[in-house]
């Protein structure tokens, strides 16, 4: 019979609640990132006249969705001092976690802006607008709203993938629990209160995105 002990996890909840702090932080620094650089990348291939562009873009989303992300936080943090570029735990973290997003983000804005009806397009050119303004005034708006629900799995899936920065010696939720497991040795009863705090932060945010969604579809920006 296993006898649980939430004691040591329960008396260090302040640095559990610290190291959520940290894991949120990070989450939304990297979704900034992967939101801007997914937006720039998911334009680059629909434009397949700029070959270079076109090309560029596309090998960034091939190798970074064809390799772990914790190989990738590994170059950035282990392999960048090799060329004198030292970058601090923190920043590495958050450069990893947004670029690695960043490549299916673009994904979502190519299917989104494929989805808008090429009308819209004839219709802005008809009106005297250049291609960058139809896509910029009439396009891309509507296409941002309509990836709000999957970029709300997005989210979800850079939070919990965010658990990796720990290996990089970033003091997020992970290693704050790799800590109390080293001096107490109850490494179940802490990794329940982590999955549980991490659910916590994966639902709020489901439920936070469910009412914008909620509401874009009320203002029928959302079908």
């Amino acid at each position: 019979m296993v006898e649980f002990d939430f004691t040591p996890a329960f008396a260090a909840w302040p640095e559990l609640l610290s190291g959520a702090w940290v894991t949120i932080e990070v989450t939304l620094c990297a979704l900034l990132i992967s939101c801007c650089l997914g937006t720039l990348i998911g334009l680059g291939r629909l434009n397949p006249q700029r070959k270079l562009v076109w090309w560029l873009c596309n090998s960034y989303v091939v190798f970074v969705r064809g390799t772990p992300l914790l190989v990738q936080l590994f170059i950035l943090y282990f392999g960048l001092p090799y060329f004198n570029i030292v970058i601090p735990a923190f920043v590495c973290g958050i450069i990893g976690l947004g670029c690695y997003s960043a490549a299916y983000v673009s994904e979502l804005v190519r299917g989104a802006i494929l989805s808008i009806d090429r009308g819209q397009t004839e219709a802005a050119r008809s009106m005297g607008m250049s291609g960058a303004q139809a896509m910029r005034l009439i396009i891309l708006p509507q296409a941002l709203v309509r990836m709000v629900p999957p970029l709300a799995n997005e989210f979800i899936a850079l939070t919990k993938n965010s658990a990796l920065v720990s290996l990089v010696t970033i003091h997020d939720l992970m290693h704050e629990g790799q800590k109390v497991i080293s001096v107490s040795y109850r490494s179940l009863e802490v990794y329940i209160v982590i999955a549980f705090i991490y659910l916590l932060m994966t639902s709020s945010t489901m439920l936070l995105l469910r009412v914008v969604e909620k509401k874009l579809r009320a203002g029928g920006m959302v079908q």
